[in-house]
């Protein structure tokens, strides 16, 4: 446990001390801002991996039993958590997290400004009712609490960069409660289209994902928890 507990804070102090903008900034000067994501995502990667393997090696607590209904709850939302990440990914944005930082607003802002914080959120909140234990509580329970504070701080980052005039047109036109601004009548138009493309790219990844990813990246196969609620 205190290795894991270590390796977790260390993930989350990663995370949250990097963002402030005064020592975001320096970095950013110092090492250019192409060679501060790479690091950053390289080190990401490298700190994930240690609370993985930590919570793998760590004594763990029953904090519930399982009911056959929670298996399924994974396979309701990580849909939707697939979608939102990738088409938030690969669609360049002004006001979110992205591969691409672009000028206009994407397809996906007509959903959510912050697609990839709502994936990311979603991810670790289905994983919490099938994994009834304490070292997966911890580490779900950090990731979902690590993305929803995400929407202010992005929200912060880009009105900082855009501007106050800037930021507050952009923002207008979308919502951070998905589908808020379609149903008011202020989203991006024309969004359907590129929308249905991503939908079903997502589908086909999470599918194969569901198959085979699961169990050969992570280690516990997806089936069997689906053979648990069927």
């Amino acid at each position: 446990m205190p290795s894991f507990l270590t390796a977790l804070s260390a993930f989350l102090l990663f995370h949250l001390v990097p963002a402030a903008p005064a020592i975001r900034g320096r970095l950013v000067a110092t090492m250019g801002r192409s060679g501060y994501i790479t690091a950053y995502s390289i080190l990401s990667l490298v700190l994930l991996a240690w609370v993985v393997v930590a919570a793998r090696e760590a004594e763990d607590i029953v904090l519930w039993n399982t009911a056959r209904w929670h298996y399924l709850t994974p396979f309701i939302m990580m849909p939707f958590a697939f979608f939102l990440i990738i088409a938030g990914l690969v669609q360049a944005t002004p006001l979110s997290l992205s591969l691409r930082i672009g000028a206009d607003l994407p397809a996906i802002a007509a959903v959510t400004r912050h697609p990839v914080l709502w994936g990311l959120l979603l991810w670790a909140l289905a994983h919490l009712p099938p994994n009834g234990r304490l070292i997966p509580v911890l580490l779900f329970g950090a990731m979902a609490a690590l993305a929803a504070m995400g929407f202010h701080r992005l929200d912060t980052k880009a009105r900082r960069r855009m501007g106050p005039e800037g930021w507050s047109e952009a923002a207008g036109r979308t919502s951070i409660l998905p589908f808020a601004a379609m149903l008011a009548g202020r989203a991006v138009p024309g969004a359907g289209r590129v929308l249905a493309v991503q939908a079903a790219a997502a589908a086909v990844i999470y599918a194969w994902f569901v198959l085979y990813g699961h169990a050969w990246l992570i280690g516990p196969s997806l089936r069997h928890g689906l053979d648990a609620y069927l």
